[in-house]
């Protein structure tokens, strides 16, 4: 039988759905594990590096395979999922999800796993623009529908935070493949509570799927991701990127072309002379930007300066996901009386100061004056995010929740992994240049200096070798790593009010 999602009062006013709040509840179960895979990874990268012989290439793929693949299939499931039905998507996704999960978790060398952490992002893929497509459809008022985004939200951005603490409990006491395995109940759960719960729903005209369309969004988002990830390895100037670079634009602009003449568009790119729709994408952008960036480097930080274990880094984040989950919550509210532009302007730069804050962190830096650093990063995620989702859901017709909700994810995504890639980049060349100008380091042995100039990990493997030198050895490799970190933060922040500019001028406080 196939449930509906809505009836009719007899006065002809739809009435709302009684499951709507338990099917919020299985939406935001979904978004949880697939956001956590993206984070939880990174604390196991030394263990995978021991136990699978993974270079330092391979595990930076074990990381970037599950992004690329997620974000170069996001539109396309969402329009799948308006074709096809959305709960058909979340369940096959939840599937897939579980069952690749399962296959990472006994995987026995380092391509093997790369392999399957692409697999699991197709599962992501399906899973992401289903739930806030059925969230859009099952909350038919308008408030509600902005508080169940603004949980939505706040689930996303706990599972970001909570990667680090469940991976690092995980990792002491089990081992690598368990950051997997973790995965497999919580999907069973879901897919259980969906198939009883969860209505179907789909595009009720159901025009002819444009294939053109899904091969060349594939194409094009692929193409640009792919060039992010392996820019700061060819180097942002060389041929290779340029040329990466000029074929994503090339095969963006041939999407648009397509879609533009499409007599069923997959993605209708009018919708983006919508102000509010562009503008809030563009705010999402920047907000995941920046939190991306941040997790980057401060799980880096937390172990590698201050010299605390997986879980104890894990757990010094939990600032940072109170807050987050707060203000998804409370962003709604205030959105709804003082208006959109000036909650979004205001969460935008709320992060521009956490990273400004951030930029000034020494080896000492008392924890209280992180956690304020933290605060603000988190409650500004929590003002933007849940505003601006709305937003982009509130601006589409009732048939294009799907594709709304895709680009919704896409550019979180996109902002998330040009934050990692930027972010990185910049914080590389700055360590690698003050690592330059220090006569110890310029003094080392060929493999140790490359490997000092590698990561901070690697040099505390060299620092036993240099005898009575090692303490300032470390002391010049932490000043390095401070002053990448230092300039790092400062992109992050003018992303930040960037971002809050473009807020403030184009994105209407209410829906017209």
């Amino acid at each position: 039988m196939v449930l509906t999602i809505q009836e009719e009062t007899t006065d002809g006013v739809v009435a709302p759905d009684p499951r709507r709040w338990a099917i919020l509840a299985v939406a935001a179960l979904a978004v949880f594990v697939t956001v956590l895979d993206g984070t939880i990874v990174n604390v196991a990268l030394p263990s995978l590096s021991r136990e699978l012989g993974a270079s330092t290439r391979e595990l930076q793929w074990i990381v970037d395979s599950y992004l690329l693949v997620f974000t170069g299939l996001l539109l396309a499931a969402g329009g799948l999922g308006d074709r096809y039905g959305r709960k058909l998507m979340l369940v096959g996704g939840l599937v897939a999800f579980g069952a690749t999960s399962a296959y990472a978790a006994w995987v026995g060398t380092a391509g093997s796993l790369i392999v399957a952490r692409a697999m699991m992002g197709i599962g992501a893929a399906m899973i992401f623009p289903a739930t806030l497509a059925i969230i859009a459809k099952v909350f038919t008022d308008p408030k509600e529908r902005a508080a169940a985004i603004g949980i939505w939200s706040a689930t996303s951005g706990i599972a970001v935070a909570a990667g680090p603490i469940i991976g690092g409990w995980l990792l002491e006491s089990f081992w690598w493949g368990s950051v997997f395995l973790i995965n497999i109940p919580v999907t069973a759960i879901a897919i259980t509570a969906a198939v009883v719960l969860v209505p179907e729903s789909k595009d009720q005209a159901a025009p002819r799927l444009d294939w053109g369309g899904v091969a060349l969004s594939i194409a094009a988002i692929g193409a640009l991701v792919f060039t992010i990830i392996e820019a700061p390895e060819w180097g942002w100037a060389s041929l290779n990127t340029l040329g990466g670079f000029v074929a994503a634009a090339a095969i963006i602009t041939l999407f648009v072309l397509w879609e533009l003449r499409a007599e069923h568009p997959m993605l209708p790119v009018r919708i983006f002379q919508n102000l509010r729709f562009t503008a809030a994408s563009g705010a999402i952008t920047a907000a995941f930007f920046a939190l991306f960036g941040f997790i980057f480097l401060i799980t880096q930080y937390f172990q590698l300066i201050r010299g605390y274990g997986p879980l104890e880094a894990g757990l010094r984040t939990i600032p940072v996901a109170i807050s987050i989950a707060v203000f998804s919550i409370v962003s709604p509210k205030l959105a709804e009386r003082f208006g959109t532009t000036r909650v979004v302007g205001l969460g935008l730069v709320m992060m521009a100061i956490g990273f400004a804050w951030v930029s000034s962190a020494s080896a000492v830096t008392s924890y209280n004056e992180i956690i304020g650093q933290m605060f603000f990063l988190g409650a500004g995620l929590g003002l933007t995010t849940a505003p601006a989702t709305e937003s982009i859901m509130g601006s589409l017709p009732a048939d294009k929740e799907g594709i709304g909700s895709a680009v919704n994810d896409t550019t979180r995504e996109l902002g998330g992994t040009l934050g990692v890639a930027i972010i990185g980049s910049v914080f590389s060349s700055v360590y690698i240049n003050a690592l330059g100008d220090n006569e110890l380091i310029a003094s080392l042995p060929v493999d140790a200096r490359h490997a000092t100039e590698e990561s901070v990990a690697a040099a505390q493997f060299v620092a036993p070798s240099l005898g009575d030198a090692a303490p300032a050895y470390l002391e010049a490799v932490s000043d390095a790593f401070l002053s990448g970190l230092s300039v790092a933060c400062t992109v992050a922040a003018c992303v930040a009010l960037l971002g809050s500019a473009v807020a403030l001028r184009f994105l209407p406080a209410r829906a017209a």
